[in-house]
Order: C-alpha cells, then structure tokens, then sequence
C-alpha cells in the first residue's frame, strides 16, 4: 500500500522546512504528492517548492534542491532529486517495496474474497451509522433499489477498509402511505381480513403479489380522488396501532422485509439492524422529539391559511422548498386531502394529527446521534449470511443481551437525490437546536435515478418489439403503475445469459458449477454497472453492457483475476510454487527486470498502481463518488491485460525475471481481488 510511503515522505518534508525555513506547524504548505508521466522522471512527485516560490522569494529550482539536500535517508525511498523545473522526484527503493507485499489474499481454487480489512491506517475508534436501502415494505424491490443497496453497501465496505466502526440500518417505513395503500387494497379491492391475506402470502410470492396490487390501489384512487380520504384513515390507523388496519400492515411489512432481504442477500448486502418507523411512533421517539422542537422553537402551530392547524418548521433561506417530498417517494400531501402549500415552511405535523415524513425522520435521526434520550427494545430477526444474528427493533421488551446500537460520531443516509430537500431539514433541525457539530457529520449521499436502455426494455418486454426507441436512450420506470423491472427478475435474467456464456467456455463442469460461477458472474455485472457511473447522473442499465467479457464491466475485472489465478495453478502445478514462495525468493535473484534495467518499467509500473489502492478509498470516501473506486481498477485489470499479452510469465526462459514478473502477477492479484471486494464483487475460479 502507498499511503505509508506517503505519510513518511511528508513527515521528512515538513521537519525539512521547519528546519531550513523555520516553517511553523501551522504556516506549513499543502504537500501534494503526485505521479511523474513516466517512471524515468520518478515514482512519486511533489510540487512544494512552487508553493513556497512567492513566499520565500526564491526560484522554485533553488527550494526544490536545498530540500532535496535536507531530505536525508527516507525507509523505503531510494532518492529524491531536484528536477530542473522545480519538481521534487522521488525514486522509492523497488526490490524492498515489493518485498514487504507478501499477498494475503483469497484462494484461487475456491474463488473466496479477500475480506474487507483495514489497510490504510486511518483508523477511528468512533462509530459510524450507514443507513441504506430502506425499501417501502409494499412490495417486491425494483433496479432503483439496486444503485441504493449498491452505493450503500460499498460505502460500508470502504468505511471498514479504512478502520472505521460501522453500524449497518435498514430503515423500515412500515407507517408510510405507501403500505397503507396496499392494505387499501386488500380490504377494499379484494375484500380480504388479515387471515385471507396470511393464507395468500404462504401460498403466493408475495412481494410480486403486492407488486400488482399496489398498481391497481393506484388506479383505484385515480378512478375517484374521494377514496383518497381512505388512504387517510388506514394511515391514521396504522400509526396509532391496536387496531385491524394495523395488524394487517405489521403482517404484510414484515413478510416483504423478509423478501427484501432475500434479494439482497443475492447481492451480498447485509445489515446489522432493521429499524422500523412503527416503533419510532409507538415508543414516543416521535413524541420526545417533538417537544425538544417545541421547546427550542423550531417548529410551531400554524393558524391561518392553508398550512391551519398544521405544526410547521420554518425553511432557512438556503433551503429549496419542494412539495413533492413531505410524505416520501412521488407521494405528496394531497394525496392525503390537505392540499398542503409548501412555500417557506414545513408541515411536521398535519393538522389530522398525523407525522409526515421528515418529523419521524428527525427523530430517528437524534436517536442514531443519542441525542433523544430513548431507546429501542430489541430481537433477533433472523439470521445473516455469515450466521450472526440480525437484529430488528422492537416495541416491547425484547432480547436483553443485544449489542449497542446508535450513539454514532457519524451518519451517511444513502437516500436518492429526490430526498435531499427533507435531508436538508434535518441538518437544519440539528443546527436550530445547538447540535451544529453532528449536523456536520450527518451526511446524504444522494444519487439519481436507474432507467432501461430501450434494447433492455424491449429484452425485458417492457418495449415492444415494434415499438420506437425512447428518444432520450433510455425507458423510465415506474413501481406505483407496476412499471418497473423487479430486482429479482433483473438477476435472473443475468444469471441465465451468463449461465449459458460459461457452459459454452467449460463444457466439463456440472451444471451445479455453470450455477455458482452464473451468479457471481451476475452479481458482478449488476453491482460494478451500478457503482462505475458518477451517482449524480441517471444511469440506464444495459444488460449487454453489463455482462460484457470485455470493456468496462464487472465479468471483465473478474476475467482478469481469473487470468492471474490460472497462472499461479501452474505455477504450483509444474514448479511446486505458490505466492508465498515466489515473494520468499525475490532476495536471492537479480532485481534487473524490476528496476528496468532492460528498459522496461512495466512491471514496476504494474507494481506502483497497484498499491495505491489505499489512496484511491481515502479519495473516495472524501469526494462520496465511487465511480472513481471503480474507474481505478478497470485501468488496473487493462494495465495487467496489456502486461500479460507483452511478457511471458510460465515461458519466461529467465528464472530471475519469471520469479519477479510471478511476484507482480500475485500483488496485482491480491489487490485487484481486493477492490472487487470493496464493491461487493467475489472472483470465480473459472469464467
């Protein structure tokens, strides 16, 4: 890794300047370190002196020689040398950096990730809080879920890269209109209790089922704007709870959740807690939040205008008004028959009594904080993947010996764009009452939308065949008017084009091993198309794009670790070599195909971008854009493509260059396998 070399070099830059100029701490320059065009001009390189030109009234050149004379021995760099431009180039000391990367990484015979581990050193000690996926509990999830599960997800695992204790949340909106809508459904379209509904969800699959159902609600409503006002009272009833509208909306949340959480598990999404928004209501979150607002006067009761009876919380100037977003999703509060006008306030509270959405929001976000002085109960709510317990919250007295959660230094709600309006208001109501230090830290990492490219709508039947393209490229969705490709169809339909792919390539494996290598192929193809675009752009999800063999795509990043796993198969098969042994032999053989001496540095270069994977998760966590995770190894997977056409590595009739180029195969392996982990990407055996 990188960043160490790094660390070292500033801490050696900044006791020179304090030395030769008497630089304090604090008046010290940015030190930038970045990477000469080509590796004659040096590994690294830094542009210090420019910096210092004006203030210490010197040519850069005459800095950036006095600095490097200052330098003295650096552990890992072999020089640093003043170029005539004013540059600081620095020569890292090749055969030891290589030396000190002996892979730990996953084994090639079973096609295993490498884990996620701390690697770079950033350590912290304090919590953090992702909250991610947070799918209405009304019906099955669709691709739109997929970019939020895939954002959220990676997030995690950069976090955990870097040291960083997280908590992983599921939000549950079980109290939203959007399960009350189905629960509309149930009772008045089809006429149907809480046992009919208990015996269809056992006998059906049943987040498809109230996929149609929530579809024809929709209709239902636009047929007569009156039956809005039954949407009304069943949502006035399942916040209140203890009644026969209630008891259906817990069974039919609960029974989506757990189909939710099966898709996810196909992607390798997971979570250390379910938090229901039932609870935040029935346990009074709601209520103490609600007086601490009042007490600060953050919100207050409306008297006049349409906005009467409501209380509301005054907009800061910065904050676009928006009346789109007060209820979730597409939903606003005309549809619950108040004909809310958002200008420059707020509705918290409706004046039928009911939360919006923001205010059981702000609640939850003072207790993720500890800032509300309550508590959940807790239970186990089933089992995670790896076999821990996941847990869920509870309003009643639940398992005692739970571990603690909440109480975060941090939070990132990976919400779509669409949100950042109610995102906004919470920040806002932190600062309002004195918390402007964990308004700070409370983070949105929004992202646009996923649409169809009109080949895929029209493979998926969403288009016709003789239908027009869209103009614009792509086909939008629509869950509310049953328009929209179900994630769980979207993954088998990639797991059947790359199930057909792989028995063609390994004809001699059984179908169980075509299966297993199929859905990591897919789940490859799904997660890296949903990371590769920057989050702030609409992406329309290509299934040809995304399971390509080649060009920018997960199949081709797995194609090739797969390549460098078939080399060290034999290696060990015709030598008796694994990665271990090949780094122990680097010591007794010449370092002439590292260090170029045959004119070639593309086996250290190989080498150098491979180890700034490090380096590439810190930027990525600064800037929250993980195209650029994903963008740094499909040019690494190129750049070992290219490596591999280039030199022979098993035919390589040399032994000390067949022994370096092994050892640049495995790090690049190792850390290939790595960043595909950090996007929730397995490598398979065989492709």
């Amino acid at each position: 890794m990188i960043l160490p070399v790094h660390q070292r070099l500033r801490d050696r830059l900044q006791a020179a300047l304090g030395q030769l100029y008497q630089l304090p701490s604090d008046a010290m320059p940015q030190l930038a370190i970045e990477y000469p065009p080509k590796r004659e001009l040096g590994d690294l390189a830094t542009p210090v002196a420019f910096e210092l030109a004006r203030r210490l009234r010197k040519a850069p050149r005459a800095i950036a020689q006095e600095l490097a004379g200052a330098l003295g021995s650096i552990d890992g760099i072999s020089r640093v040398d003043a170029a005539p431009n004013g540059y600081l180039n620095v020569y890292l000391d090749r055969p030891a950096f290589v030396e000190r990367l002996v892979p730990t990484g996953s084994d090639p015979r079973t096609g295993t990730g490498t884990g996620v581990r701390p690697q770079t050193g950033q350590t912290s000690a304090e919590k953090t809080i992702v909250e991610h996926t947070a799918i209405n509990p009304n019906k099955a999830a669709h691709i739109g879920h997929l970019r939020n599960s895939a954002l959220g997800d990676t997030l995690v695992r950069v976090q955990r890269f870097r040291g960083v204790p997280v908590e992983v949340q599921n939000y549950i909106d079980d109290t939203g209109v959007q399960v009350a809508d189905v629960v509309v459904g149930f009772r008045e379209l089809e006429r149907k209790g809480l046992d009919e509904v208990r015996a269809i969800a056992d006998t059906t699959r049943f987040d498809y089922y109230c996929w149609d159902l929530y579809a024809r609600v929709g209709q239902w409503y636009d047929q007569d704007k009156e039956r809005l006002k039954i949407r009304a009272a069943a949502l006035h009833d399942i916040e209140h709870g203890g009644n026969d509208t209630s008891a259906i909306a817990h069974f039919i949340a609960e029974r989506i959740v757990h189909c939710h959480l099966k898709t996810m598990a196909r992607l390798g999404v997971d979570y250390d807690l379910l938090t229901w928004e039932g609870h935040i209501l029935r346990l009074h979150f709601w209520a103490r939040a609600f007086e601490i607002l009042k007490e600060k006067g953050a919100v207050y009761l409306q008297n006049e205008g349409k906005l009467a009876g409501c209380w509301v919380m005054k907009i800061e100037e910065d904050a676009p008004a928006d009346a789109e977003a007060s209820s979730g999703p597409g939903i606003s509060d005309q549809g619950l028959g108040i004909g809310e006008e958002e200008d420059r306030e707020k509705v918290i509270v409706r004046s039928n009594g009911t939360v919006t959405y923001v205010g059981k929001d702000i609640a939850y976000q003072f207790w993720k904080l500890g800032l509300l002085g309550r508590d959940f109960h807790y239970r186990p709510f089933g089992t995670r993947p790896d076999g821990r317990v996941l847990w869920s919250t509870s309003e009643t007295a639940g398992e005692p010996s739970h571990p603690e959660f909440g109480h975060a230094v941090a939070t990132y709600n990976v919400i779509d764009v669409r949100q950042s309006y109610l995102q906004k208001l919470l920040k806002q109501a932190l600062r309002t009452l004195g918390y402007a230090e964990q308004a700070e830290r409370a983070t949105h990492f929004s992202y646009e939308m996923v649409a169809l490219s009109n080949p895929t709508a029209r493979a998926l039947g969403y288009l016709t065949p003789d239908a027009p393209d869209d103009k614009r490229g792509w086909v939008d969705v629509s869950g509310r008017k049953g328009q929209g490709v179900k994630a769980d169809d979207l993954i088998d339909a990639l797991i059947s084009r790359a199930e057909t792919e792989v028995a063609k390539r390994n004809p001699e494996f059984v179908a169980a091993e075509h299966r297993r290598i199929a859905e990591m192929i897919a789940v490859a193809a799904v997660r890296y198309f949903m990371v590769k675009y920057s989050r702030t752009k609409i992406i329309a999800f290509d299934i040809d794009e995304a399971l390509a063999f080649e060009g920018e795509s997960g199949p081709y990043l797995q194609y090739a670790v797969v390549r460098a796993q078939n080399i060290f198969a034999k290696l060990r098969e015709r030598d008796g070599l694994d990665e271990a042994a090949v780094f122990s032999r680097l010591g007794t053989v010449s370092a002439d195909e590292l260090s170029g001496q045959g004119g070639s540095h593309d086996l250290w270069a190989l080498i150098l971008e491979a180890s700034r994977l490090d380096e590439i998760v810190e930027q990525v966590v600064r800037t929250l854009e993980f195209s650029v995770l994903a963008k740094y190894a499909f040019g690494l997977a190129q750049m070992f493509n290219g490596f591999y056409h280039r030199y022979p590595i098993l035919n390589e009739e040399q032994a000390d260059a067949r022994l370096w180029r092994a050892a640049g195969v495995a790090y690049f392996r190792t850390q290939l396998t790595s960043a595909l982990d950090l996007m929730g990407i397995a490598v398979p055996p065989r492709m």
